[in-house]
């Protein structure tokens, strides 16, 4: 198996690869600015020895725009690939609604998504592995990760923004105490690795703890604090699903054009 993360261009989140020996799986998508690129580079790491390699089906971690926006014109340019995301978030993008999305944040058009539910404990077999979905509410009461326990690489989505970014939790459908239990689930499950939504790939068991602990370490000084975050941190973009810190928490590891594990 082949797992390859495509760093998101501009507010794209992370999307991944899962390329198996019986099956090619794709979480995450995407906004639609780069939809038409995504799909190139999509195909390029699919390719077989015949010039050809298909998307079998593609798993969403958030009804946000950043996420789910390119999932319709990728899985129509891979032959109408299903596409899966929590049941709380399925009307949401048949309607094609860029409120709860926020595509409307990103001035843009959320496209109308056909979706299949899918809900903790759910597996999809990729011949030399599986991906296990996982509920992670908390940014928004949909989340969901996926994890490929052979390999310990989790998909944390919104949960877990990047090592350096905690999430948000105040918007519709935000949770902090749900946040907090997501983070201690994520620790609980000890994965080797981390695909955040942003930025690099977290590996290793002791990096992981270190940003896991500083995570759910401010989130529950905020809960202390009647959900406020403090007043040194800036108030967030209006594009933002993540806080910034101040002063600044370390990332440590460079971005790269793809990651392989």
């Amino acid at each position: 198996m082949r797992i390859i993360r495509l760093p998101g261009i501009h507010h794209d989140a992370n999307a991944v690869i899962f390329a198996g020996s019986g099956s090619n799986v794709l979480v995450d998508s995407g906004t639609t600015w780069y939809q038409m690129l995504q799909v190139e580079r999509i195909t390029g790491h699919l390719k077989n020895k015949d010039g050809g390699g298909q998307l079998d089906r593609i798993l969403l971690t958030s009804r946000r725009y950043p996420f789910s926006g390119a999932a319709k014109h990728i899985s129509e340019s891979f032959g109408n690939a299903p596409i899966h995301i929590h049941s709380d978030a399925i009307s949401v993008l048949e309607t094609g609604d860029f409120y709860t999305t926020w595509a409307n944040r990103y001035d843009s058009d959320m496209p109308s998504t056909k979706c299949e539910p899918v809900a903790q404990g759910d597996t999809f077999e990729l011949g030399d592995g599986e991906l296990f979905a996982l509920s992670l509410p908390g940014h928004c009461s949909d989340g969901i990760g996926y994890f490929e326990k052979q390999r310990g690489v989790l998909v944390a989505g919104a949960v877990l923004p990047r090592a350096d970014n905690p999430s948000r939790w105040d918007m519709p459908g935000g949770s902090l105490p749900e946040l907090i239990t997501s983070l201690e689930t994520i620790h609980d499950l000890a994965p080797k690795s981390i695909v955040p939504a942003r930025g690099p790939t977290i590996k290793g068991k002791l990096r992981i703890e270190e940003v896991l602990s500083q995570h759910l370490n401010f989130l529950e000084e905020c809960q202390d604090n009647d959900g406020e975050v403090p007043r040194s941190w800036s108030r967030p973009a209006r594009t933002a699903y993540f806080l910034t810190s101040e002063p600044p928490w370390p990332l440590k590891e460079k971005e790269k054009s793809s990651d392989e594990n």
